[in-house]
């Protein structure tokens, strides 16, 4: 498995399609340290530089290794399930793997809208049931 993967979600509008793809791919558990797995919206790249991407933040949770699984799947299911109040203004998720812990991140456009910003972020908590503190960070240009 390659350290960097993309995955364009836009074509896994039905849930059949997006499962047979993620029973396919390794688990955050199962990846190289090192390896970063990126799920973003199509035509979007996971890079700050990409335009829609370029004002906006990410929120963020960390997990100690091998046990960020069960949320980076919940992630992706509320993303492509278009679970969120605000999910237009959120460009895709990515998980990073290091040797001592696992993060998710969830990439959003705009990251003056406090109102959107909030809500993604109360939103994600509640999804994935997440009891620690999740982090925002502002990308600055």
């Amino acid at each position: 498995m390659p350290a960097f993967f993309c995955l364009s979600y836009n074509f896994a509008a039905k849930l059949y399609c997006f499962c047979s793809l993620y029973n396919n791919v390794h688990r955050p558990s199962k990846l190289a340290v090192g390896a970063d797995f990126h799920c973003f919206k199509n035509n979007i790249e996971p890079k700050w530089e990409d335009p829609v991407c370029a004002n906006g933040g990410k929120w963020t949770v960390s997990f100690s290794r091998g046990k960020s699984d069960t949320c980076w799947l919940y992630t992706l299911l509320a993303m492509i399930g278009e679970q969120f109040d605000h999910g237009d203004e959120i460009c895709g998720a990515v998980v990073n793997v290091r040797a001592k812990q696992e993060k998710i991140a969830l990439w959003t456009k705009n990251a003056a809208n406090e109102v959107a910003q909030v809500s993604i972020g109360r939103q994600w908590k509640e999804f994935l049931d997440y009891s620690d503190s999740v982090g925002f960070i502002f990308h600055v240009r």
